[in-house]
């Protein structure tokens, strides 16, 4: 199948942009998926995920959460996060969320390598849990259901990675228009946000992922508290990021069957 694939200034004084695909034979408009990134920005990764959903039937659309006027901080331009990232690949899992390993790690490095390195790491996980970031998510909403024509009048849902899981949930907390919302190995809403959710939720967790999944119980029990739609798989035998096959850590059945699983849902509330 053709696509179309355009980068799209969206949002008050178009200051926000991002990757855009959809089928270029489908009759438009279309129901549309915001793609939400992980910590490593749009990325080719992300990209290709993009276009995936675009193949499937959908305008699929990722909002880049780090650009502002069509550009990165310098410590997080494309380049310099796939320096980090190679680095980065190279840790064992169990000093991935531990400043200590990592800066023992980056000690190790050739020396003209270590500051940009640190640099970027720092920018990186300085943001994995900011907030500030829904704001071009909610955005993307709005401009793909009233403005975007491909998808104009539309249903549109949300899917995050990682980083992008924990706030497509915050979003799907914040946008009451939303129609569904897919939590790939992110950390779980508060729970005492979960009550302003309006659309159908989905959660994805490797089985192995113990730091997110210790997230999900006060999640579901949030969400049936407040009588919130949410259905939960765990992947046997994956752990965290075991939908990205750019790195380590991708669990090739787990992201099959996750990505079954993706698609039902979204046929089921975007039609």
């Amino acid at each position: 199948m053709g696509l179309i694939i355009e980068t799209v200034r969206f949002g008050e004084g178009k200051l926000f942009s991002g990757y855009a695909a959809y089928p270029d034979r489908a009759e438009l408009p279309l129901p549309a998926v915001v793609v939400v990134q992980e910590a490593w920005g749009v990325d080719a990764h992300i990209e290709d995920v993009t276009r995936r959903f675009a193949q499937a039937g959908y305008v699929a659309f990722a909002p880049d959460l780090f650009a502002r006027d069509g550009a990165r901080p310098e410590p997080l331009r494309r380049e310099r996060i796939t320096e980090f990232l190679s680095f980065f690949n190279t840790l064992p899992p169990t000093a991935w969320m531990d400043a200590q390993k990592r800066d023992l790690a980056v000690a190790e490095l050739p020396k003209e390598q270590q500051a940009p390195i640190t640099e970027t790491m720092a920018a990186i996980f300085s943001n994995t849990s900011n907030d500030a970031l829904v704001e071009p998510i909610l955005a993307a909403s709005t401009f793909l259901r009233e403005a975007y024509a491909p998808s104009r009048g539309h249903k549109v849902g949300t899917i995050g990675f990682c980083m992008g899981g924990r706030l497509a949930a915050r979003a799907a907390c914040e946008d009451p228009k939303l129609a569904a919302a897919v939590i790939c190995y992110g950390a779980s809403p508060p729970a005492e946000l979960v009550e302003k959710v309006a659309c159908p939720m989905l959660g994805l967790y490797g089985q192995n992922d113990a730091r997110i999944n210790q997230t999900v119980p006060a999640f579901q029990e949030a969400a049936k508290k407040h009588k919130k739609k949410l259905e939960t798989f765990f992947f046997d035998g994956a752990g965290h990021a075991f939908f990205n096959d750019t790195r380590p850590t991708y669990n090739v059945r787990a992201a099959r069957e996750a990505f079954v699983e993706m698609l039902a849902f979204f046929d089921a509330n975007l039609s």
